[in-house]
């Protein structure tokens, strides 16, 4: 008989194990999204520096134009990938605290003997639903963020040939290696 209660008593940590895992890897997300979010709103603030600098700079300086647009696009995709962010936060804390949900419930039927298994078993896809969701929206903002990286790096580059000196803006011919 003891083996038996063993056996279930397993049976029960074990399953709640599994939303525990669950809630370690959604705290882990939300931990790495509020890292990226305190970027995201550093670099808005920044780009609105910078921005306010621009207001006050002379309008024959070269290339004002080109960095001002670039500006005003960098503060969208910044206020863009903070209302990303931000969703995903919200994902990943409703999916964390419906795994938390879970692993109650699975206690409570197991101590109870409640035949409501199925409560269990529909937080818990409730919960994976909404952190792949949060996932889906890390994709997207991580995306935008490499992009606004691309553009930073080519007015970055155009501002290097026009100050270049004429000799060095021509590439030197690349080198092949023999095969």
């Amino acid at each position: 008989m003891q083996i038996e209660n063993l056996s279930a008593t397993l049976s029960v940590l074990s399953a709640m194990v599994t939303p525990a895992v669950l809630i370690l890897a959604s705290s882990s997300l939300i931990l790495a999204t509020s890292n990226r979010l305190t970027r995201a709103v550093d670099r808005t603030r920044t780009i609105s520096e910078r921005v306010a600098d621009l207001a006050a700079e002379e309008a024959d300086r070269t290339m004002l134009g080109e960095e001002r647009t670039l500006l005003f696009d960098q503060l969208g995709r910044t206020a863009r990938r903070a209302k990303l962010l931000t969703r995903a936060m919200t994902r990943l804390y409703m999916a964390l605290a419906i795994f938390i949900a879970t692993s109650v419930s699975i206690g409570v039927v197991a101590v109870t003997g409640v035949a409501y298994a199925w409560i269990a078993l529909g937080l818990g896809f409730i919960g994976a639903i909404l952190l792949f969701w949060a996932s889906l929206l890390l994709i997207l903002e991580s995306r935008i963020s490499l992009t606004a990286v691309y553009d930073e790096m080519e007015f970055v580059q155009a501002l290097g040939r026009h100050y270049a000196p004429e000799s060095s803006v021509e590439r030197p011919a690349r080198r092949r290696w023999p095969r």
